[in-house]
């Protein structure tokens, strides 16, 4: 459980993984994703850096799975609310 005591990523409903986040946390991890993608388009543009701009984005996917898997819920497949 993450240190504050509040699961940044809930798990999904449906399936397996987490869904958007629950803290202000979580919120900054994914907008900081989201523009380290962009800072990646300027630096390796696809269009002529493909391989890089993919294993940058690999890289950073890799990333933000593993601040999942600490800060958020544990992962396990589900098929709806637990009751």
């Amino acid at each position: 459980m993450p240190i504050q005591g509040k699961y940044w990523f809930p798990a999904k409903s449906y399936g397996w993984g987490w869904g958007l986040p629950a803290t202000w946390q979580g919120w900054l991890v994914l907008a900081v994703f989201g523009v380290l993608i962009v800072v990646g388009v300027v630096l390796f543009p696809p269009a002529t850096e493909r391989n890089l701009f993919v294993g940058y984005v690999v890289a950073l996917s890799a990333v933000l799975v593993i601040v999942c898997w600490i800060t958020g819920e544990p992962p396990r497949w589900r098929w709806g609310r637990d009751d």
